[in-house]
């Protein structure tokens, strides 16, 4: 008995005459105004090029085509199976997308076509030479996705179709041929791409190239930045006169030669990531993908999907296919920002990526191999923590192949000024101010503070400086206050003090610290009331209210 593939509207689809939800097969469905997804696809095309937008179509039409053969299997009283996985096309056409005209042939070249059809009045070619005129390449992305989802999901295998002919280019009409996966010739594995979750690597690729480009121009910028404020610095951009840094720098580039995995350790906001940042750009990966990931960031329920990715159905939300962070920096450099605050559970899986280079989805049995060269980084005492039973042992080798120290900025003082004055001339720029340097007063007010919170810490007083700042440059009360009250301190180079006059100095400092409080500021230096009273009198600041 021939298949009975007349599928009438009528008896797949229900809605209330007074509107509401409208179903089609059981499911909801939605009506949408095909101008709207018109102006959708060139919205995308505008902001991340015909490839990208080209794979995200694909795969979305590939997605509702699987669910609408997974719907359809059980939704309608099929004579046979054979009936079900010939019906795609008949429902294409229901649902308004297209008109198909089926094509039944036998070549004598090769074996015929998996499937073959001709597409009339095709939504899709309608609404791209509408929005972005004749193309140069077929424009039907999301109906061959559908029509690919549907037989892969009948068929139990990987079945793709591309367009022959279409009339978004010139064509008279559409026309579509499908074939399983292995029976395409080698020509058009670039065309299949698009169907593969891989097909955001075009995506990727546009992205970091302009990430590049960006990346370019901000090293020119901070070149220019360097010549105004008068330090010269580093090619990469960092600034390091301290042989301390100097030699973190070279070891950094040393590093950046071979595809070992390094270890970053240093206090936070020392500047780990941009060390990170340097090994990416001064290594043979640079043309890749840097992806950054705080793992403190991520809650320990979502670390793995986030690291691994997560295949459809493997958790509550999960609506599809999702790579992770190793897979999005394929042929790049993964920097795991925070190494020290992954949960015991997740080390031996991320041991294990290491060792194998290769990861395996939630929710998925096969492992998929990865090119990534992982650079990790954090602020903890690993060796102490690996003692403490917090950390595995065989995991802190595994990341420790090459260890780079970056010292704190209170062990970097000749570094402090010319950061300073780089910070600075990046902040005039960023806010619009015109400020052209530091005071003395607040140049040597910045050499006194020991900066616990480093270099960022820095950046933060000196965006500050530049936004309260009234004349054109720094001064000590532009700065924040714990900066103001920073103690005197006996630098190298410096002229010897008496023990009155750094007394004097420091007493002072806890009292401005503590906003005139003296009572408070007597009880933190250990001493009577009455004899700050007295102290205070000698400097002449007596009169001066709490």
């Amino acid at each position: 008995m021939a298949p009975r593939l007349e599928l009438d509207l009528r008896e797949l689809l229900s809605f209330e005459p007074n509107g509401g939800l409208i179903h089609f097969a059981g499911q909801r469905v939605l009506l949408l105004d095909p101008v709207v997804l018109g102006l959708l696809r060139k919205e995308l095309i505008s902001t991340v090029g015909m490839t990208a937008a080209r794979g995200m179509l694909t795969r979305l039409g590939f997605a509702h085509g699987w669910r609408t053969a997974e719907t359809m299997k059980t939704a309608y009283p099929w004579e046979d199976e054979a009936q079900w996985r010939r019906a795609g096309g008949r429902l294409h056409t229901l649902q308004g997308q297209v008109v198909l005209e089926r094509v039944e042939r036998k070549t004598e070249d090769g074996p015929e076509p998996f499937a073959e059809a001709l597409w009339h009045d095709s939504y899709e070619a309608e609404q791209h030479l509408l929005h972005m005129g004749k193309a140069e390449e077929s424009v039907c992305w999301a109906l061959t996705g559908f029509a690919s989802g549907y037989m892969s999901y009948c068929n139990g295998k990987s079945v793709y179709c591309l367009e022959t002919r279409c009339v978004g280019k010139g064509d008279p009409v559409c026309q579509i041929i499908g074939k399983p996966e292995e029976e395409w010739s080698p020509e058009c594995r670039e065309a299949l791409r698009f169907y593969e979750t891989q097909c955001m690597e075009g995506a990727l690729a546009q992205v970091t190239e302009a990430l590049k480009q960006a990346e370019r121009k901000l090293r020119a910028k901070r070149q220019t930045l360097a010549r105004v404020s008068g330090v010269p610095e580093d090619p990469a951009g960092m600034v390091a006169r301290t042989e301390a840094m100097q030699q973190v720098l070279r070891l950094a580039r040393r590093a950046a030669k071979v595809d070992s995995t390094v270890l970053i350790t240093g206090e936070s906001g020392v500047g780990k990531e941009r060390i990170a940042q340097l090994i990416h750009e001064e290594s043979s990966r640079a043309h890749k993908a840097f992806v950054a990931v705080n793992c403190a960031a991520v809650t320990e329920s979502l670390l793995e999907s986030e690291l691994f990715g997560h295949a459809r159905g493997a958790f509550t939300g999960a609506t599809h296919d999702r790579p992770g962070f190793f897979e999005a920096a394929h042929g790049g450099t993964l920097f795991l920002d925070e190494v020290g605050e992954v949960p015991a559970a997740m080390q031996a899986k991320l041991l294990r990526a290491l060792q194998e280079k290769e990861v395996r989805r939630v929710g998925e049995n096969q492992s998929r191999k990865v090119d990534v060269r992982v650079v990790a980084a954090t602020n903890r005492n690993l060796p102490a923590e690996v003692v403490a039973g917090r950390f595995r042992q065989d995991l802190y080798y595994r990341l420790r192949v090459i260890e780079l120290r970056v010292p704190p900025l209170r062990e970097r003082r000749d570094d402090i000024l010319p950061l300073a004055r780089m910070l600075l001339a990046e902040a005039t720029e960023r806010l619009g101010r015109r400020v052209m340097g530091l005071s003395p007063e607040a140049a040597d007010q910045l050499l006194r503070y020991g900066w616990p919170g480093n270099v960022r810490e820095l950046g933060n007083a000196i965006e500050r400086a530049v936004a309260l700042c009234e004349g054109t440059r720094v001064e000590k009360d532009d700065l924040p206050e714990e900066v103001r009250a920073a103690p005197p301190s006996l630098l190298p180079g410096d002229s010897p003090r008496t023990l009155e006059e750094m007394e004097r100095e420091y007493i002072l400092a806890v009292l401005a610290r503590n906003g005139g409080n003296r009572a408070r500021t007597a009880e933190q230096l250990a001493i009577g009331i009455a004899t700050l009273y007295r102290k205070l009198k000698q400097y002449g600041e007596g009169e001066h209210p709490n």
